[in-house]
């Protein structure tokens, strides 16, 4: 469809400079730069460098972060998480740490996940609820051979902790050098659950789509399922049922909480007795967790074509894949089927809008004011480098 431009705001500032800004195509030139984008912010970032801006230009708070990163890598991917109108920013670098920072730029949390560099950060959110009550209900973290999953309950029950820190040490600093050590015994470790997606290569991109229906003569009680689709060099796209065991027997369950503790344990006194004299500056080191099973459910494979971006809707009922041939392939997520192709599209990009139908300002993020679903119509927008332009089509033409 045919329309103008609505000007959202303005992020001209100084601070950009840090980032390479002041030339003109700075944003295609700049090498490794990324960015998370809502309604009332904007997050850019390259290998070692965090800028937060706000779309009021001067009149909203400019905030630069430089992680001190040496042992984590380099800054390789960034998002948004939304828990509780409260604002979030997570980073993923490049040896598979995972650092969240509050909007103001106070490190939260840092934990390693997967030894491998983290390619995307994925939030997905749930579709049925109010538009001015959506928030993040997973967060996924994208490999070259794997894919993870954090669920919003353990994120924001720790999250939750971690600002009531902040504000609690702001309001008394001096009880906040008490103990500036072991926080993150107090806060704990985010759990996760990783599956290998490597069957059909690795992956350039991959997100989980949401909830399935358990295979036949299988019961849904002791495992929830979950869809997920990859694209790659060696297959254009890919889908993998991800199975999560939610009930694991009593006895495992002890060994695993009682046996590191033991083993910890003994290892200490060892030290203590035996190597006393003896001193390691190496970090500790973190083993890596162990792959949940993840089943091949059907793939297309092309020598000529290679998936390159992936797109899913704010739901996970439709994504859309760009391919190396300038095609772009929508697919239904639940039926697992091409359902429309575009050709002529080549370096495209594309992004699922919620648009109002009574005319008003798109939705980038899932956030308005007295809204629900409902009054809202899914277009696929498709910016198309090579033409220069943005198209984007309602959802009733995608069927």
């Amino acid at each position: 469809m045919k329309g103008g431009l609505t000007e959202l705001g303005c992020v001209a500032c100084e601070e950009l400079g840090e980032l390479g800004a002041g030339k003109e195509g700075w944003l295609q030139t700049t090498p490794n730069l990324i960015f998370a984008i809502t309604s009332q912010s904007v997050a850019l970032a390259n290998k070692s460098l965090l800028v937060i801006l706000t779309w009021n230009g001067d009149e909203g708070p400019k905030i630069i972060i430089r992680p001190a990163l040496s042992l984590e890598g380099d800054i390789t991917a960034i998002e948004w998480l939304a828990f509780d109108q409260e604002r979030t920013l997570a980073l993923g670098t490049s040896q598979g740490f995972l650092l969240i920072y509050s909007s103001n730029g106070d490190l939260l949390h840092k934990q390693m996940l997967h030894p491998c560099p983290i390619i995307r950060l994925r939030v997905r959110g749930s579709s049925g609820r109010p538009v001015e009550k959506a928030a993040s209900d997973e967060l996924c973290i994208v490999f070259p051979a794997a894919i993870l999953r954090i669920d919003a309950s353990d994120l924001q029950s720790l999250l939750k902790r971690c600002l009531e820190e902040k504000a609690y040490n702001a309001r008394f600093p001096i009880s906040a050098k008490k103990d500036t050590q072991g926080l993150d015994d107090v806060y704990g470790k985010l759990k996760y659950q990783l599956w290998n997606v490597s069957k059909c290569g690795p992956c350039s991109d991959a997100a989980i789509t949401g909830i399935m229906a358990p295979p036949l003569m299988e019961d849904q009680s002791r495992q929830q399922y979950y869809c997920a689709i990859t694209v790659g060099a060696n297959a254009a796209f890919a889908a993998f049922r991800l199975s999560e065991d939610k009930n694991k027997s009593l006895v495992g369950a002890i060994l695993s909480k009682v046996m590191p503790a033991t083993v910890s344990t003994i290892t200490s006194f060892a030290k203590m007795f035996w190597w006393s004299d003896q001193t390691d500056s190496r970090p500790a080191e973190v083993k890596p967790q162990t792959f949940a099973r993840a089943s091949l459910l059907t793939c297309l494979k092309d020598e000529q074509r290679k998936g390159e971006r992936l797109s899913l809707s704010p739901g996970g009922c439709l994504a859309a894949v760009t391919d190396s041939l300038g095609r772009i392939l929508l697919i239904d997520t639940q039926a697992l089927v091409v359902v429309k192709l575009w050709k002529g599209y080549r370096d495209a990009s594309c992004f699922f809008l919620e648009v109002p139908l009574n005319g008003g300002m798109p939705s980038v993020d899932g956030i308005g004011y007295g809204k629900s679903k409902h009054d809202f119509c899914l277009c696929l927008a498709i910016h198309a480098p090579r033409k220069d332009v943005v198209e984007v089509g309602h959802s009733v033409s995608l069927s």
